[in-house]
C-alpha cells in the first residue's frame, strides 16, 4: 500500500535518484524501485538503499560537484 495516497497498486520500475549535499549533485539512473500506479510515489528495497548510499558515499570522497552514474555498473 502506498503510503502517500493510500493505492494498493504498486508496480517495478526503474527510477532517477538524486541527491544534493553540500554542493554536490548526484544522479544515480535507473535504479529499480516499486513504483505507485496511482500518484508515483516510489519505494526502495533496504538492499537498494544501501547501494544507492555506498554510491553516494563514494561520490561525496572524491569531491565532485556533479556525478552522474548508473545503478547497475556500480551496484
Amino acid at each position: 500500500m502506498c503510503a502517500y495516497c493510500k493505492g494498493t497498486d504498486l508496480r517495478d520500475s526503474l527510477t532517477t535518484y538524486v541527491a544534493v549535499i553540500n554542493k554536490s549533485t548526484i544522479i544515480i539512473r535507473n535504479v529499480p524501485c516499486q513504483e505507485c500506479v496511482q500518484c508515483g510515489e516510489k519505494y526502495y528495497t533496504d538492499k537498494v538503499m544501501q547501494d544507492i548510499e555506498a554510491i553516494i558515499k563514494k561520490a561525496i570522497e572524491i569531491q565532485s560537484e556533479f556525478y552522474v552514474t548508473e545503478y547497475s555498473s556500480v551496484a
